[in-house]
């Protein structure tokens, strides 16, 4: 039987994604929603990095949002193209903090120094992938931005993948050494 390669099971993936009905995707990310507010990690964090959902991932709005509501400091990545990295940005304000980065995700609109997280006062970390598979590996969208940045955390800093049930998978095509798994994986 053929594994699909990395590039072919992104594909893949994403298609499915992208052809999900919104209302569906929005039901998903509810439950996923309610799994992450009950997560021990999630109660403990006082700092949490979301990713800024786009191209039918898992919504992470809501989650940023009620995570607000609970007095959780939030923040979301700032992307710094040409050095391909990203630095955890507070995020006071979602509608205003907020404008379109690179590849069209949304991202805090600068990373001044007083509004940068250093790594270690993040408490969660959650995180995007196309694709995870059992032992909590994830498949990005092949940048490399997320791998870098994990390898970096504290491994006592806990990371949670969010996925739709067809984003998991029993392998993932060959795993690089920079691939850095997650703690663990919420799925509906």
């Amino acid at each position: 039987m053929h594994t699909p390669t990395k590039q072919e099971l992104r594909q893949k993936v994403l298609t499915l994604l992208r052809k999900q009905k919104e209302e569906e995707r929005s039901a998903k990310s509810l439950v996923i929603l309610d799994k992450l507010l009950k997560s021990l990690e999630f109660r403990r964090a006082l700092t949490v990095l979301f990713y800024a959902a786009f191209d039918g991932e898992v919504d992470t709005f809501e989650m940023m949002q009620r995570a607000q509501q609970l007095g959780k400091r939030i923040g979301l990545p700032y992307i710094v193209r040409k050095e391909k990295r990203m630095i955890p940005t507070v995020v006071e304000s979602i509608e205003e903090d907020l404008a379109i980065g690179p590849y069209g995700v949304r991202q805090p609109r600068e990373a001044s120094r007083e509004k940068t997280l250093s790594v270690d006062e993040l408490d969660l970390v959650i995180v995007p992938g196309v694709a995870f598979d059992r032992h909590n590996h994830r498949l990005g969208r092949g940048q490399g931005y997320y791998d870098r940045f994990l390898k970096g955390l504290s491994a006592r800093t806990p990371t949670i993948g969010l996925a739709f049930d067809f984003q998991i998978v029993d392998h993932l095509p060959l795993q690089e050494e920079h691939d850095v798994p997650v703690s663990s994986v919420l799925v509906n």
